[in-house]
C-alpha cells in the first residue's frame, strides 16, 4: 500500500482514531447500540477510569481490566472487599487510582440497585433516548460537544443513585460509546452504517 492510499484510509475514520487499537474500537464498537448489561457495566467502569487520561491508554489496559474485574461480572465486583481493593491498587495493568477503584466497586453496587429497580441497566439507560439512538449531523470534530443537557441530566440522576466518576463529560463519552448517540462524523462510513441499523 502506498503512502497516498494509506492517508486516504486514515482520512475516512473519525480523526480521533489514530492507533491500531483506536481504529478497531472505532470501527467495531464506538457508537454501536449496546444492550448487554455486562458490556454496559464494563464501559461505565472504563469511562470512569479514563477521566484525565487518553482513551488509547484505557484501550491498552482493557485486557488487564477484564482480568482484574473478573470479566466485569457486576455481582462479583460488587462483592469486592478490602483484599480486592489492595489487589487492584497493586495491579500495574490498570489505573491504580484509589478513588477510581473505590468508585468502581461502589458503582457495581449502584448498578445492581438499578437492575433491581428497572429489570436491567439497559432498560434504565435507554429510556433517556426513548429507546432509539440519536444520530447527530456533525461535519467536523470541533462541532462534537463534550457534554449536553441530556448528559447533564443523566449524570445528575446517576449521582443521585450513588454512582461516582459520572460527571456530565464522562456520561456523554459513555453515551457515545454505547450508542445512545451516533457522533461519528457524517463523512465517516460508520455514521451511515449505524444510521441504517
Amino acid at each position: 500500500m502506498n503512502a497516498s492510499s494509506s492517508q486516504t484510509i486514515a482520512a475516512v475514520h473519525c480523526p480521533w482514531a489514530r492507533t491500531e487499537l483506536d481504529i478497531a474500537y472505532h470501527d467495531h464498537e464506538w457508537g454501536v447500540p449496546q444492550h448487554d448489561d455486562r458490556e454496559l457495566f464494563e464501559l461505565l467502569i472504563l469511562e470512569g477510569a479514563q477521566a484525565g487520561l487518553s482513551w488509547s491508554t484505557i484501550l491498552n489496559k482493557r485486557p488487564a481490566y477484564r482480568a482484574a474485574y473478573r470479566e466485569f461480572d457486576v455481582a462479583r465486583v460488587a462483592a469486592f472487599d478490602d483484599a480486592d481493593r489492595a489487589r487492584l491498587i497493586a495491579d500495574a495493568g490498570i489505573v491504580r487510582n484509589r478513588l477510581k477503584i473505590d468508585a468502581s466497586i461502589g458503582n457495581a453496587r449502584a448498578f445492581l440497585a438499578v437492575q433491581r429497580e428497572f429489570g436491567s441497566f439497559d432498560r434504565y439507560l435507554w429510556q433517556w433516548v426513548d429507546g432509539q439512538p440519536r444520530h447527530n449531523l456533525w461535519q467536523e470534530m470541533s462541532q462534537v460537544p463534550a457534554r449536553t443537557a441530556l448528559s447533564d441530566a443523566l449524570s445528575a440522576d446517576l449521582r443521585r443513585r450513588g454512582f461516582k466518576f459520572v460527571g456530565s463529560t464522562i456520561c456523554y463519552a459513555y453515551m457515545q460509546a454505547v450508542g445512545l448517540v451516533n457522533d461519528h462524523l457524517q463523512s465517516c462510513p460508520r455514521w451511515a452504517a449505524l444510521a441504517r441499523d
